[in-house]
């Protein structure tokens, strides 16, 4: 059952940074669109996309919602998503459901590095694009800085549908360069107007910058054009819609959400200027492969194909249980149904199906190709999977999320609480696949990583409001490593007598260190029997388990070779312990003698910063004993890439936020180990042996 004709939907994202007013543009278009009975606030916490606690508590956006809503005869199903860096993944896999755009960037502000990052996304899946210039209400605000901003941010030529009339306090309408006509906007209403005086060579310069454009997209059209001839009113409008669905030019828009002025226009523009699901598919098919063969597989938005649709938000509730918001790309659903979960290979029995808007949902028996869905209950579906046809399956590919960059350990305040915790850990994961949690098998510490410490503080507070269970974070171990720089020839022997049987192991070794990463060698270099054989394995034993333990600090040593060369056992009181016990004897003998050196892990780490900030980062990444590789231009902004211990990183999203007020991003990855200076190394032991006391 297809509620709606393929041609009438729209799924749009609204994306761009933090603060940029994405929500609150939201708020503006349920409302004119009579989709709500008033505009909700997030200063107030009464939106229909921000109802989480932690997002009302904020005034931020922090988890992607949708609602589908009429416009004009379309069908318009709007994905709101965070813009600040702590939460951009969601941003990131909420995009997939979409195939268009509205990127928001400040009249004030102009763009930030957040929404640079966002645009990067929305490349990565070929999306259509209206740029909408919010804020114009606002002191400072500036459309023609806004549209240089977004040209040179996304190196694409930005064209103007629409001109502000006034800016600041005297903002108070649009001239629509289509229809050449103003819009005066009071309490929101607008009336037409003709356009104000001393406005007329701005308003012929933006319009003739459209028509030029339009007229580029056509041969016949240029040709009339460079004749002096006249583009007609509907050419102007088909080159408009061309240009922007196949990605020529960003439409601009402009408008303030607050005071709700120019909410109807951005509809308007968004049924023209983005694509249909159908429009979508005929330059970005939906594809994905046959689970079963792996031969690619093509999905139509037609009712008569077979069914697929893709997960791409999970709602973890601890009373009404997991709800998924999925995609139709092609075929229809039924409520009471039964579908395949291609990802999984599960079949899953589908109840009440449902409309999202914000946090309520609106029944519905069925829905068809391009609509977005709601559903409950689903056992084993989560964000990222494909739901299709059992008999015709399909899998599309998972969006692939970025590497979370920062750690923190976490304990349970309350004693008996581990478990807990980590079930309730593992429902927020459904929620933000952009988590990740496990247990650290060196240090036995509960390790959370995500994007920023608070994306950590906002899980957390969730763990504690879902599931009642408190944690409290702390610096997370550093996984250091020991190995040498020198060479000793040693003896391990261990020998005990105390009435009876003895024990009796003699074993001799050679340490040499090995290149970075070459890992544990142990060489068995005995002849004549000078140890018997069953004995070797023991000795090689007890040098691995020590080596694990560390020798100087307590961290695994890598990257050494041992040969064990010679040795002596008794008859009667050799055995594999006393054997092993030599071992460990003499390889922590060894080690003291062969130059023990620390090592520590050093990461990748890429940054885009403002250019006025440039030179404060790089006099922190210095000060932080980092290695500067490289700068490059990156839009507005600069692109370091820079090697830094991983000590220096462990806190870095909250500095850069600091040092950038807020417009730095960064990234980092594992790169290798690299030995500890020497006044950093004896800090480090004496912080190991205090440790060790401590637990004595």
């Amino acid at each position: 059952m297809a509620n709606f004709a393929v041609q009438a939907i729209r799924n749009v994202v609204l994306i761009g940074h933090g603060g940029s007013g994405k929500t609150s543009l939201a708020e503006a278009m349920l409302f004119t669109a009579g989709a709500v009975d008033r505009m909700g606030s997030t200063q107030e916490g009464t939106t229909v996309m921000d109802f989480e606690p932690e997002e009302t508590g904020r005034k931020a956006t922090i988890g992607t919602s949708a609602a589908a809503f009429n416009w004009k005869g379309s069908r318009l199903n709007l994905i709101d998503t965070p813009g600040f860096i702590n939460f951009i993944e969601e941003t990131h896999a909420g995009m997939r459901a979409a195939d268009g755009a509205i990127m928001v960037a400040s009249a004030v502000h102009g763009v930030k590095a957040e929404a640079e990052k966002v645009y990067e996304y929305a490349a990565e899946f070929e999306l259509p694009m209206i740029a909408y210039v919010s804020e114009m209400d606002k002191d400072l605000a500036d459309f023609q800085k806004a549209l240089e901003e977004i040209e040179r941010s996304f190196r694409k030529e930005a064209i103007p549908l629409q001109v502000p009339i006034g800016a600041g306090a005297s903002f108070k309408g649009l001239v629509d360069l289509i229809e050449m006509k103003a819009l005066i906007y009071e309490n929101g209403k607008a009336r037409e107007s003709e356009i104000p005086s001393g406005m007329e060579a701005e308003i012929e310069n933006y319009r003739k910058k459209l028509v030029e454009k339009v007229a580029e997209s056509d041969d016949n059209l240029l040709s009339i054009y460079l004749d002096g001839g006249e583009i007609k009113k509907e050419e102007i409008i088909n080159g408009v819609k061309t240009g922007s669905i196949t990605r020529q030019f960003i439409p601009v828009v402009a408008g303030s959400a607050v005071k709700n002025i120019g909410a109807d226009m951005l509809m308007d523009a968004v049924v023209l200027c983005l694509p249909s699901p159908e429009e979508r598919s005929k330059i970005t098919p939906a594809g994905g492969k046959n689970p079963k063969t792996g031969a690619p597989e093509e999905r139509l938005p037609d009712a008569a194909s077979p069914f697929s649709a893709y997960v791409f938000k999970t709602i973890a509730d601890p009373f009404t249980g997991r709800l998924s918001i999925f995609r139709v790309y092609s075929g229809t659903i039924s409520s009471d149904s039964t579908v395949f979960n291609a990802s999984t290979g599960a079949k899953e029995r589908v109840g009440q199906l449902f409309y999202p808007f914000g946090k309520k949902e609106i029944p519905v028996q069925g829905l068809g190709p391009g609509e977005i869905g709601v559903v409950a209950k689903l056992k084993e579906t989560n964000t990222g999977d494909t739901l299709s046809d059992e008999a015709h399956p399909v899998l599309f590919e998972k969006v692939k999320l970025s590497e979370p960059i920062i750690s923190y350990a976490i304990a349970s305040k309350s004693k008996g609480d581990e478990e807990k915790v980590s079930l309730g850990l593992h429902k927020i994961l459904e929620e933000d696949p952009a988590l990740q949690f496990h247990r650290d098998e060196e240090t036995k510490e509960m390790i959370l990583s995500g994007m920023g410490q608070l994306h950590l503080e906002v899980a957390l507070e969730k763990l504690k409001r879902k599931f009642g269970v408190e944690v409290e974070m702390k610096t997370p171990k550093i996984p250091y490593r020991e190995t040498i720089t020198g060479s000793a020839k040693v003896q391990g022997r261990y020998k005990k007598q105390s009435g009876g049987r003895g024990q009796y192991g003699d074993c001799w070794i050679e340490v040499k260190p090995r290149p970075r990463g070459a890992g544990f060698e142990f060489v068995d270099a005995i002849v004549g029997g000078a140890i018997p054989r069953n004995y070797i394995p023991a000795v090689e034993k007890g040098i691995v388990e020590t080596l694990k333990e560390g020798i100087v600090a307590g961290y695994p040593m890598i990257d050494v070779s041992i040969k064990l060369y010679d040795g002596s056992f008794h008859p009667v009181d050799s055995s594999e312990m006393a054997f092993k016990i030599a071992g460990s004897m003499a390889i922590k003998k060894g080690a003291m003698e062969a130059k023990p050196v620390l090592l520590e892990p050093i990461m990748k780490v890429s940054i885009v910063v403002p250019e006025e900030t440039l030179g404060a980062v790089i006099g922190d990444l210095n000060a932080k004993r980092g290695k500067v590789q490289g700068m490059e231009q990156s839009g507005n902004n600069q692109k370091i890439t820079a090697l830094v211990p991983m000590a220096e990183m462990l806190t870095y999203a909250n500095q850069l936020q600091s040092l950038t007020a807020g417009r730095g991003l960064y990234t980092m990855q594992f790169s290798h180990y690299e030995q500890v200076p020497g006044h950093l190394t004896q800090k480090i032991i004496a912080d190991a042996e205090a440790k060790k006391k401590k637990e004595e």
